[in-house]
């Protein structure tokens, strides 16, 4: 499996918990864009440059760096 398809399932995995905390990180997002998103990472990404004016890369580091905080906080709770 390729880099981006496991980027998507990681995302798509852990939705719920990016969800929930989505708001905090990026407040321009309304609840129908969370909705339009529904755990698909390259609709997150497109979003993210949307809202906030990032680059496509920009907006992907945002994500990787965000799964990799819900990451070690579910490793320090374990």
């Amino acid at each position: 499996m390729g880099r981006i398809a496991m980027d998507q399932d990681i995302v798509k995995g852990k939705w719920k918990q990016i969800r929930g905390k989505a708001k905090t990180w990026w407040g321009e997002l309304t609840e129908d864009d969370l909705d339009v998103i529904d755990g698909n990472r390259y609709q997150l990404i497109g979003k993210l440059q949307e809202r906030y004016g990032y680059s496509k890369e920009k907006a992907a580091q945002e994500v990787n760096d965000r799964i990799q905080e819900l990451n070690q906080m579910s490793n320090s709770s374990a």
